[in-house]
């Protein structure tokens, strides 16, 4: 198998970290982004693979700088893995347009910032592969509090597919992936953000923040190394699926979800047939 080369974001801690480990014992190349490159060499190391980069998502100029050295440094880009992006715990009306928009521009725009930068060097050389790490948030929403990081990973969802379809001629492959809950770091405050100014009147909210702060973090059921690792396979393979959802109970939500929408358009069937003409 030839050595390739993966350009990950967020890759000093959870996802990030697992696919730098796992993917220099291979042999593989890869340049790893954080907004830290003193926080991302302290945990990852140093490697003649390895290319630590600090970059500021949100800024596209930082994005290119990146990828340009990535090619400099490795010849060519295989692998993306837009993997950085934080959680936000917040009913929808207590979450400030602030602290909503910073959502949004981490974990879409920064994901389409890097999309934007590399694509033209997967077109050039006709092939690659676009992993977006969503979220099973990112297709099933009834989480009390997860409502805009919901629409964060819907919206990434949403550009996934269209980007699979424009992809497909150049020989690049797209992955939407769908994790449920993995033993990460996720439920942590340094990645899990929660509301400056919280509404008492929201008490589901609170219980789901102190059920996800309490009991979920540290006894999620995904096991990281195992789901970086099915992800590496599918990078060797020639098939790839566009929706990956990624751990047994973000099946099941999935498929209660389908349920649901199957249910809904039932129901409802005679009200949609009634708007033609």
């Amino acid at each position: 198998m030839a050595t390739k080369t993966w350009f990950i974001t967020g890759a000093s801690q959870g996802f990030g970290l697992i696919f730098i480990e796992q993917l220099l014992q291979k042999g593989d190349n890869v340049a790893a982004t954080s907004r830290s490159l003193a926080s991302l060499e302290k945990a990852a190391g140093t490697h003649p693979n390895l290319l630590g980069l600090e970059v500021n998502l949100t800024d596209e100029q930082s994005v290119k700088t990146a990828v340009d050295a990535t090619i400099a440094k490795f010849g060519r880009i295989d692998v993306v893995v837009n993997n950085a992006g934080y959680g936000l715990l917040g009913a929808v009306e207590e979450l400030s347009d602030a602290e909503t928009r910073q959502n949004f521009e981490v974990n879409v725009y920064g994901s389409l910032n890097v999309i934007r930068q590399a694509l033209p060097y997967l077109r050039e050389q006709g092939s690659g592969h676009i992993f977006n790490i969503s979220s099973i948030g990112g297709f099933f929403g009834g989480f009390p509090g997860f409502g805009i990081y919901c629409a964060t990973k819907f919206a990434m969802a949403g550009f996934t597919e269209a980007l699979a379809e424009e992809a497909k001629p150049f020989g690049i492959k797209t992955t939407l992936v769908l994790p449920g809950y993995f033993r990460t770091n996720f439920l942590e405050s340094s990645s899990l953000a929660t509301p400056k100014n919280a509404l008492d009147a929201y008490s589901s909210v609170r219980e789901s923040q102190r059920m996800h702060e309490i009991e979920i973090n540290g006894n999620q059921p995904g096991d990281p190394a195992k789901g970086v690792a099915e992800m590496i396979k599918i990078a060797e393979g020639d098939a790839a699926p566009l929706y990956l959802f990624l751990g047994t109970d973000a099946v099941d939500m999935a498929e209660k979800k389908l349920e649901l929408i199957k249910n809904e358009i039932e129901t409802w069937r005679s009200v949609s047939s009634a708007t033609n003409f």
